[in-house]
């Protein structure tokens, strides 16, 4: 394990399994309250909106040469990871997440909902929650970034297991977050004339449909601080922040320096438009992801609270076909062998460098893996620790 008076300390791979069997593969984890937290921040990329191998780790055909030719160089290159082809198994995006955050497959409800996507409700405890049980974490300190086009995905925060929930829970952060903060404080403040109230007021509750939980639209004080700088700098009217995949990063940079978590997720998405029927659209949306990446790596390594403390796990929720018969290419909803095929990188302190780790590896076996490195266990993972990941 991270040896506690040193975080950046090396790990080995004798060190890490052993501390595997003392985190409870084979025993439980202890009783009474929760520890500090001296372990190494882990940032989880979701190189998400479903990407094939072609485009982003074989050399011929990339359209991420910094993710292939530099950060795989600096870590462990997982080229041959897979979403099992189980009965039931869906691969698509919110699906896909589920199975990295808690390291099981159908590990949810699917939940009614008035809109074009269903909401999927996790049952077994997600990362965040592992993590905010074992430790003294507070809730801005475990956080997941999310896409304005995913609503669904803003609840991912916590599951509904007995021993685990709402108390547990990470916070989140995505323009649809930042529309209620402005929309609950323009409203209160009654700031505006009728007609503008009135519409603020409809667009409030729209929002607030989709929290089929009932939380409400207040978040913790470090987050509504944190909206209320973003509004500073910003303003209210969504014309000034970046869109898309780059405005994720811009929430991760500003979080990283003004929330510190220890343990992050960022959503990256935008490959997905791809449904529109322009290869171009998809291609270019690695290539953002690629530079994306980049300018979070580069934020990490300029900082010397975080360079040489922070570990990076980069995993797509799902793969992607590529049919040219079908009317409109590129689709993953359909279960072929492509769609099921994806990667993983990871680097960062205590992990090999340079190594391609060329073994069948199954996606729930990140959630194993991080509660590893972290010190808690995933307890409901089905797939263990890639403990090879470890020098």
């Amino acid at each position: 394990m991270v040896d506690r008076k040193n975080p950046k300390a090396r790990l080995d791979r004798r060190q890490f399994s052993g501390g595997l069997a003392a985190l409870g593969l084979g025993a439980a984890l202890p009783s009474g309250p929760a520890r500090a937290y001296q372990g190494p921040n882990v940032i989880i990329v979701r190189f998400g909106g479903g990407v094939r191998r072609a485009e982003t780790i074989e050399p011929q055909t990339t359209f991420a040469p910094y993710l292939l030719n530099e950060l795989s160089a600096r870590g462990v290159l997982i080229p041959n990871m897979t979403i099992s082809a189980l009965e039931g198994v869906e691969t698509s995006h919110a699906e896909g997440t589920l199975n990295i955050l808690t390291g099981r497959y159908l590990a949810y409800k699917k939940l009614p909902s008035p809109f074009a996507q269903q909401h999927l409700e996790p049952q077994a405890p997600t990362l965040f929650e592992y993590f905010r049980k074992a430790f003294d974490i507070p809730a801005h300190q475990a956080l997941l970034i999310n896409g304005e086009d995913r609503p669904q995905e803003e609840f991912f925060t916590y599951g509904v297991h007995a021993h685990y929930g709402l108390a547990f829970r990470s916070e989140s952060l995505s323009l649809y977050r930042f529309k209620l903060y402005k929309l609950r404080r323009q409203l209160a403040a009654n700031d505006g004339s009728d007609e503008e109230l009135a519409l603020a007021k409809k667009e409030f509750d729209k929002l607030m449909s989709r929290d089929y939980r009932g939380l409400g639209a207040r978040q913790s004080p470090e987050i509504e601080a944190f909206w209320g700088r973003w509004q500073a700098h910003y303003g209210r009217s969504g014309f000034v922040n970046p869109r898309g995949d780059r405005l994720l990063t811009e929430l991760a940079l500003r979080a990283l320096d003004e929330l510190r978590p220890r343990l992050m997720m960022v959503n990256y998405q935008d490959p997905d438009y791809v449904h529109w029927g322009n290869a171009s659209h998809y291609t270019r949306a690695i290539a953002i992801i690629d530079a994306e990446l980049k300018r979070l790596v580069d934020h990490v390594d300029a900082d010397p609270r975080l360079a040489g403390n922070t570990v990076f796990v980069v995993v797509p929720d799902c793969g992607r076909d590529a049919n040219p018969m079908m009317e409109v290419p590129f689709q993953h909803h359909f279960n072929t062998k492509v769609a099921h095929q994806i990667w993983a990188l990871l680097f960062g302190p205590g992990i090999v460098r340079g190594r391609v780790l060329d073994k069948p590896k199954d996606q729930t076996a990140i959630a194993a893996t991080v509660g590893g490195l972290m010190g808690f266990r995933a307890g409901g993972a089905e797939t263990g620790a890639i403990t090879e990941l470890f020098a």
